[in-house]
């Protein structure tokens, strides 16, 4: 049983909380996307990150410094958006960190597939950013189904914790007899459920930090979460999504 989960445009380096232990496993095709990059003007890369000049400046002075190979963060420690403020990885055990580097993936527009303890460099590029490389039109296209084929290899049940704009990168390739299983995390009103943002990425990261702690290996495990609030609904769910309701 695979989790997958979002990266967050936030990065950090910290090479001194943990050791990285491998390189990614798509990393020559990683080095043909930090090659593209590296060949567009200042705004060009604006206009593909969709941010303000500030941002804009990091980001284009890490694609003229950083090494793919050097410097490197385990990538469960180098993201710093609120999914993983709430999984907090810095403070799981040792048989809890074991647990995420075997079950937890995280789906990547520049990495394409990560392992929690591969290194990486910070970087600012979402799978859904407008960049033709190596002959494909989008990023969607240059992955195709290499990143579900991989993480399918791994295992017959993914449970999706990312969002939309990546977990499409899996669902779009769902082999016969595998089961690709959504948590839904979101409030009653009236007759909708409707999931809120932020706190759908809070309650995700709660949902892996539990998974860590029990070691979950089975999807009927998931049924008994209940932080944040949320309690598994039974008639809101079905087998290719578990639904979670928020109590007042």
């Amino acid at each position: 049983m695979q989790i997958i989960i979002s990266p967050a445009k936030k990065m950090r380096t910290d090479t001194d909380s943990f050791i990285w232990k491998d390189l990614p496993v798509f990393l020559s095709r990683t080095e043909v996307i930090f090659t593209e990059l590296k060949k567009l003007s200042y705004e060009e890369l604006k206009a593909l990150w969709k941010c303000n000049d500030k941002i804009a400046a990091q980001n284009v002075e890490r694609l003229q410094t950083l090494d793919l190979h050097k410097a490197l963060t385990p990538a469960v420690m180098a993201y710093e958006g609120i999914q993983y403020q709430y999984m907090a990885p810095g403070v799981f055990s040792q048989e809890e960190l074991a647990y995420v580097q075997d079950h937890l993936r995280i789906l990547s527009g520049f990495y394409g597939l990560l392992r929690p303890f591969d290194g990486v460099i910070p970087y600012r590029l979402e799978m859904q950013a407008k960049l033709s490389v190596d002959g494909f039109k989008d990023l969607y296209a240059y992955w195709g189904n290499s990143l579900a084929s991989t993480l399918w290899a791994e295992g017959d049940v993914v449970i999706n914790l990312a969002s939309k704009e990546y977990s499409q990168c899996i669902s779009r390739y769902i082999p016969e007899g595998k089961r690709f299983l959504t948590c839904t995390f979101g409030e009653r009103k009236g007759d909708k459920i409707i999931e809120k943002g932020t706190m759908c990425k809070m309650a995700r990261g709660e949902m892996v930090r539990y998974m860590a702690e029990i070691r979950a290996n089975s999807s009927e495990q998931l049924k008994a979460f209940d932080r944040m609030g949320y309690r598994f609904s039974p008639q809101d769910s079905t087998a290719a999504n578990f639904v979670f309701i928020k109590e007042d």
